[in-house]
């Protein structure tokens, strides 16, 4: 049987809030639309499901997010998720510069749980806190020319 990712979904608290944060990033909103009655509540499990959803997509076109706040019923807000914990864990995106992403994120009042960590000269990343608690992972491959560098 072939399978292929579709798309990881993130309830926000304010859709809005993490369009602006994750198209600052680079993302793409591919798609935006209202959805609800029996077949909504049917496929996700909740009577009277009623929620906007937002699909985003990498600029490569093979990573999406669905980022969706429930209308009803009521959104149930929960402590954020500790890297250690159970369950769904982080989104991680490939940047090309690892710098200007974390001048984007700080932008939206968004910074790195505890500093940047570099991988063995390979990568340079870091975990920080996006809209509505969830946890970005940003990466740079330091093995490819940084942007606007030449090879010699």
């Amino acid at each position: 049987m072939a399978i292929t990712l579709e798309n990881v979904g993130i309830a926000v608290r304010d859709i809005e809030e993490a369009i602006a944060f994750f198209t600052d990033l680079g993302l793409t909103v591919v798609g935006r639309q209202e959805v609800s009655g029996e077949w909504a509540s049917t496929a996700v499990g909740l009577d009277g499901n009623h929620a906007k959803i937002a699909m985003l997509q990498t600029s490569d076109g093979h990573g999406r997010l669905e980022l969706f706040e429930y209308i009803h019923p009521d959104a149930i807000e929960t402590n954020p998720t500790l890297p250690n914990e159970i369950g769904m864990h982080r989104v991680a995106f490939s940047v090309d510069d690892l710098d200007a992403a974390l001048e984007i994120a700080a932008r939206h009042g968004c910074h790195p749980l505890r500093g940047v960590a570099e991988y063995e000269d390979v990568y340079k990343l870091t975990y920080l806190r996006g809209p509505s608690g969830i946890i970005v992972m940003l990466a740079q491959d330091l093995t490819k020319a940084t942007p606007g560098s030449q090879p010699y």
